[in-house]
């Protein structure tokens, strides 16, 4: 007598079972993580290549922070420029640990951004203006001003002295490096000991404030140009507008630390939209250094 047990039902449909190359064909394809970028301000869905061809500026507006990298290829001409290492300094002189060592965060800090540590100074053409450049890049723990930054800055003050350049520095920082103290604290003071050398030199030293610019780095070379400029948008001040407000007790103004609140109140020189920046430098830089050689 025939078994009269049900079979068990072939999986996978029929596609499978009379084509099983279509089905491998027709899946759907995996969604790459980064091809699509959220605008914080309205919440929609960005294309990556369309913000990228933008500089990361949102439609609404928004100036996106953007790392070191991008920064130098958007503001040399043509994206051309010369690297310019950056010295070594000790790592870790505190031994310092928060319930990870200093080390650690390091490591941790150099993998996630790409680099040795949050300065990176480039020569070039700027509008037409050969300069030295040098940028603070936030996604390396936040931007913060260490020995290793203060040193960065005085090695792009010192190749500015020596190539006859002005100087221009984009600032990027959420404040003092905590891990390394007093020692942090220090380059606040040797940073603006190097802008007394460019003055000296009689060469220009322009700042463009990015989003953020806060803590040590606004109270000393952040502050410290012949002219200032800065992106639309951006947060500048020394705390945050949530410390003040705690302290005060009082209700902040709109705007307040943003770049065009500065603007009105006489910080900041002019707001300057990321495309434009390149042409103003180089206008900039070459009216003040032909200013210079025509005093010589």
């Amino acid at each position: 007598m025939a078994d009269k047990t049900p079979q068990e039902p072939k999986r996978g449909g029929w596609l499978s079972r009379f084509a099983p190359g279509v089905r491998k064909i027709v899946s759907r394809r995996e969604t790459p993580d980064n091809l699509w970028v959220k605008d914080p301000d309205t919440g929609e869905m960005l294309f990556r290549s369309d913000l990228e061809a933008a500089l990361w500026v949102t439609p609404s507006g928004r100036h996106m922070r953007i790392n070191a990298v991008q920064r130098l290829g958007f503001t040399f001409d043509g994206g051309e420029f010369e690297p310019i290492d950056t010295p070594d300094v000790p790592e870790d002189p505190l031994k310092f640990s928060d319930g990870k060592p200093y080390r650690e965060r390091l490591v941790q800090a150099r993998k996630a951004a790409g680099r040795k540590d949050t300065m990176a100074i480039g020569f070039g053409d700027v509008g037409g203006t050969p300069c030295v450049v040098i940028v603070q890049d936030f996604s390396f723990m936040g931007g913060s001003l260490g020995m290793a930054a203060g040193e960065a800055f005085v090695k792009a003050a010192q190749e500015a002295v020596v190539r006859d350049v002005p100087l221009v520095c984009f600032t990027a920082a959420g404040g003092a490096r905590m891990q390394e103290g007093a020692l942090s604290l220090m380059q606040m003071a040797r940073s603006t000991l190097a802008i007394q050398e460019i003055k000296a030199a009689r060469l220009p030293y322009i700042v463009v404030l990015t989003d953020p610019t806060t803590g040590g780095v606004t109270a000393s070379y952040a502050m410290l140009g012949d002219i200032h400029l800065a992106e639309p948008g951006a947060l500048i001040g020394f705390a945050g507008p949530r410390v003040i407000e705690t302290t005060i007790r009082e209700k902040l103004p709109p705007g307040f630390q943003r770049s065009e609140y500065l603007q009105e109140k006489g910080m900041v020189d002019r707001v300057v939209a990321r495309a434009d920046l390149p042409e103003t430098l180089g206008t900039l830089m070459s009216i003040l250094m032909g200013g210079r050689r025509q005093a010589a």
